[in-house]
């Protein structure tokens, strides 16, 4: 296997930034490297993030399907967001203690699932009955 170079810090620390909410900035940055797509910035103590998933918990449905449409791997918290209800299920079906994995900063899942609004209104919904429905049975 062929060793690559690594990216510039301070250019992974724009692109995951500026994906919160710049979707000129991250298509002007990934022109520039494209290998970002896939790049993770460290925030501190752990807290790592995507430019895919900045986008996902801010909501920016624009950013997230640029970003997806050019190869970033899709994660479970921008599939909320993007009100993707069967790929959602699927995951918590095979692992339902995935509803307490926290996302980038800490941001749960269904607050991910908010952040779509109304297209990700099913997601919501779901997610606020699988919780309701484990402690049911607890």
């Amino acid at each position: 296997m062929e060793l690559k170079s690594t990216l510039e810090a301070s250019l992974v620390q724009e692109f995951v930034g500026k994906a919160h909410g710049d979707l000129n900035r991250v298509q002007e940055l990934l022109a520039g490297e494209p290998a970002l797509i896939n790049a993770c910035w460290d925030w501190g103590g752990g807290d790592f993030e995507t430019g895919l998933g900045a986008a996902a918990h801010m909501g920016r449905k624009d950013i997230a399907c640029f970003l997806l449409d050019n190869g970033a791997r899709l994660d479970l918290f921008a599939a909320a967001m993007l009100g993707k209800l069967d790929i959602v299920k699927a995951a918590l079906a095979a692992f339902p203690g995935t509803i307490h994995t926290p996302g980038p900063h800490g941001i749960p899942l269904i607050a991910h699932a908010q952040a779509g609004g109304e297209e990700a209104r099913a997601v919501f919904e779901f997610l606020a009955s699988f919780e309701e429905s484990k402690h049911k049975y607890v």
